[in-house]
């Protein structure tokens, strides 16, 4: 991570304390259930978006989602509901960081293939940028950048919570101003919902078959949350255990030698 005198970048190597197997599970269960709820919100969107808004943020607050349904709702259950479920899960990640360091950075990096470089380019920056990112983009790996370079809890919350409400506000006034073209379009989906919904379920399925063939979905890997994590965390201390054995053979070696 990068330094800076706000956020503490350098955590102690490779984890600050091990958790007990209770606390990752502690965890793992809640993230389980809400990658659960996702999946489940976008198989049933289009027969809840205008049937059961509160339900469907609830499921899932995609921003495509909250936009469909914020002229549906009222303004108080609509920042209650979507503040709740966009926040619910930053402090879990967080936890994850916060005790297992870079250990927690390469399980995410692993699970994440795709995005691997991409992370690794912002955790470089994370220092330097770190209070904006958890403003504008509280996703789950910044979550856990957070978490890993040490940022104050206090501060994550205050700040996470400020973007949450700034995003649900941008996506209120956004509905505001397209009012008629996005009930228009829900009343689009309300009228193929059959087709739609087929649709959607068949997408959602399809998604789970590849990550299945790539070998481990996102269920899977953190119903092994613990062990993966435990896994990466024994790496990390034996590659530092080399490192350190071989900086000491090369300064124990004699002058003549090297």
């Amino acid at each position: 991570m990068a330094d800076d005198a706000s956020v503490p970048a350098d955590p102690p190597h490779p984890a600050r304390r091990r958790p007990s197997r209770r606390a990752v599970t502690l965890v793992s269960v809640p993230l389980v259930a809400l990658v659960v709820m996702s999946y489940v919100g976008d198989a049933l969107a289009p027969t809840l978006v205008d049937t059961h808004p509160l339900l469907l943020m609830t499921l899932n607050a995609r921003n495509r989602n909250l936009a469909l349904v914020t002229n549906q709702v009222a303004p108080l259950p609509f920042y209650g509901v979507g503040t709740l479920r966009l926040l619910i899960s930053d402090p879990l990640f967080f936890l994850l960081g916060y005790w297992y360091g870079d250990a927690a950075v390469s399980w995410m990096e692993r699970r994440t293939r795709t995005w691997g470089t991409l992370m690794r380019s912002i955790e470089q920056g994370f220092g330097k940028a770190a209070y904006p990112l958890i403003f504008i983009a509280p996703n789950n790996f910044i979550c856990l950048f957070a978490g890993a370079a040490g940022m104050p809890i206090g501060a994550f919350f205050v700040v996470n919570l400020a973007g949450t409400a700034f995003r649900l506000w941008l996506i209120r006034k956004f509905g505001e101003a397209f009012d008629r073209p996005l009930n228009d379009i829900v009343d689009w989906i309300g009228r193929n919902r059959l087709i739609l919904l087929v649709l959607s379920v068949a997408l959602v399925c399809l998604s789970l078959v590849l990550e299945a063939r790539k070998g481990e979905t996102e269920i899977g890997s953190l119903t092994r949350l613990d062990d993966e994590l435990e896994e990466e965390l024994d790496e990390a201390e034996a590659g530092a255990d080399a490192g350190a054995d071989a900086a000491e053979a090369e300064a124990g070696e004699p002058e003549d030698r090297r």
